[in-house]
């Protein structure tokens, strides 16, 4: 499958007046980039995301992932940016990825679905029950065992990996973890749930990385949607530095995953799966 990967600056500089006390100067400060992305499928746009540019091609097949339109690497037949309509180049925003079975997408409902979800959230017991029933709850022995301390180390290492969040403290983390602790990949955006879209893309498309055996660790906190975008990409074991909502638990009680919250600091609170986390 043709990918197409562009050097790309996650970061930008603008000038900014700082204050200390009675002092002022004039200064020049690294920002977080954020731009558009349009994802098109079969050339028809389906949303639109403000992203961080870079592994726009794994942003898009991890949306895809979690929105159900594919379910395997051999699904995507190509994912290259469209080509500009004068001059021959390429528009550096817009995605188009070409399936295998481009007549099995309802397009209709996808459309409708991303709407809803980047306007009011998922929500409602029916759409939850929707969720569920295109991904069944995990078996109880499905996923890693990994012990406590490995877990606690797992923070660290990935704040060491968010080069660009280091250099403006603007950009999410998402990360995937081997039961030992490596950190098998990693990935920065404005947007949380891009993060997860792009390291669960990077996951689909290598076709290295097992998802029963990760630990997909984020850097802020957890909700509903970043929990379901996991059960659909079959990780079991969830963690996240900072909380998690009652929605994100709830669901995960109900999917048999593993959820763990506030993991800093050689802390952490269990919220669900207690029995994939070892002494």
């Amino acid at each position: 499958m043709k990918s197409v990967t562009k050097p790309i600056s996650l970061h930008a500089t603008r000038t900014v007046q700082r204050r200390k006390a009675t002092a002022i100067t004039e200064e020049r400060d690294d920002l977080a980039v954020e731009e558009p992305l349009e994802i098109r499928v079969e050339d028809r746009p389906v949303a639109v995301a403000m992203r961080t540019p870079g592994h726009d091609e794994e942003l898009a097949a991890g949306f895809l992932l979690t929105e159900g339109v594919v379910a395997r690497r051999e699904d995507i037949v190509a994912i290259a940016p469209a080509r500009a309509k004068r001059g021959g180049g390429v528009e550096p925003n817009i995605v188009n990825v070409k399936l295998a079975r481009p007549e099995a997408v309802d397009f209709a409902r996808l459309t409708r679905h991303v709407f809803t979800a980047s306007s009011c959230g998922l929500c409602g017991k029916a759409t939850i029950a929707a969720v569920q029933a295109r991904s069944p709850a995990l078996a109880p022995n499905a996923g890693p065992r990994v012990a406590a301390d490995v877990l606690a180390k797992m923070p660290p290492t990935l704040a060491l990996a968010q080069e660009t969040f280091q250099r403006t403290g603007g950009l999410h983390a998402a990360g995937l973890f081997s039961p030992d602790g490596k950190l098998l990949v990693t990935r920065e955006d404005v947007g949380r749930h891009n993060a997860v879209d792009k390291v669960l893309g990077h996951l689909l498309l290598s076709g290295s990385i097992d998802p029963a055996q990760v630990v997909l660790l984020v850097s802020g906190r957890v909700a509903f949607e970043i929990v379901q975008k996991a059960l659909v990409a079959h990780i079991a074991f969830i963690a996240a530095i900072s909380a998690p909502t009652s929605l994100a638990v709830d669901f995960a009680r109900s999917s048999g995953q593993t959820l763990v919250g506030f993991l800093r600091d050689g802390r952490m609170n269990i919220y669900a799966g207690a029995d994939r986390v070892g002494e």
